[in-house]
């Protein structure tokens, strides 16, 4: 019964409690310096997004990082960081602004070729209309890049 239990449960891959359904047989990964190809952010935002990227896949997987040829590759370009008005109020002036923030994303499985792609991720966060960017742009981008990270995540090492 317990025999049945586990192969009904991991099927072709392996499952762990972290949510992760990568293969026993990778062991490395190489995570690129994140880089940015748009205007605009806080000057130290591509070297944020780079360990936070680094740090969840060593804390959430057994992976280990090389810095080239490893058995999976993460490549990410922060191709968008734009601030628009969102709910317009009755004097037409915006009630919210929204800043946005759209990274381009290549991931290479050297093990399994099919798991290869290259994908848009991008998340938001609406702020007051009262308030600058400069004001909430601290509080803001860490929130958008820790889910930015496990979106990633979630296509790369979970494939939910």
């Amino acid at each position: 019964m317990i025999i049945i239990s586990c192969t009904l449960i991991t099927g072709c891959k392996i499952y762990s409690f972290t949510g992760t359904t990568l293969s026993s047989e990778l062991k490395t990964i190489t995570i690129q310096n994140v880089v940015m190809g748009t205007a605009g952010g806080p000057a130290n935002l591509t070297l944020t997004f780079t360990e936070k990227l680094k740090e969840y896949y060593q804390r959430n997987t057994s992976l280990k990082l090389k810095p080239n040829d490893a058995d999976l590759l993460l490549e990410s370009t922060i191709v968008g960081y734009e601030l628009t008005p969102v709910s317009a109020t009755s004097s037409d002036k915006a009630a919210l602004n929204r800043l946005t923030i759209r990274v381009e994303v290549r991931f290479v499985n050297a093990k399994n070729e099919e798991e290869n792609f290259e994908k848009e991720f991008s998340f938001y966060q609406d702020f007051p209309q009262e308030q600058t960017l400069s004001q909430v742009e601290g509080s803001l981008v860490p929130k958008i890049i820790d889910q930015l990270v496990l979106n990633i995540f979630t296509d790369t090492a979970a494939q939910w």
